[in-house]
């Protein structure tokens, strides 16, 4: 698998966030815990990325994902009690849109912490 050893580390710091701080608070406090937790582990970040969101070729929108990181893998972060079909394919969404191979979905908000890969299955379908 692709990137496996970069998406393991990045589920190792949202693991250490959620032993720490457990479930309950609101979507920005784990933000700002993983942001020191991947500090922590020397991975490079950008937090509230916005990227532009194009069609055929021209730019429609954008849109933030809540980390980049090490420039090849967007992280989206919840904090809800249950993971929804709605939240994975928003996180398929950005993938596909931003053109990127993979893709985390971190789930604070549950008793245990949730994460799914996201894969870009039309890698380049949404590219210039």
């Amino acid at each position: 698998m692709k990137y496996k050893d970069l998406t393991y580390k990045i589920i190792g710091c949202a693991m250490e966030v959620h032993k720490y701080l457990g479930n309950g608070f609101q979507e920005v406090i784990y933000q700002r815990a993983l942001s020191i937790e991947l500090e922590s582990q020397g991975l490079s970040y950008s937090r509230e990325h916005e990227m532009q969101i194009k069609y055929k070729g021209r730019n429609i929108g954008k849109r933030r994902v809540d980390f980049f990181v090490e420039d090849i893998i967007m992280v989206e972060i919840k904090a809800v009690i249950n993971l929804q079909d709605a939240h994975l394919a928003q996180a398929m969404n950005y993938v596909e849109a931003y053109n990127l191979e993979i893709g985390l979905l971190i789930n604070f908000g549950s008793r245990s912490l949730q994460h799914n890969r996201v894969h870009n299955h039309n890698l380049n379908r949404f590219q210039e």
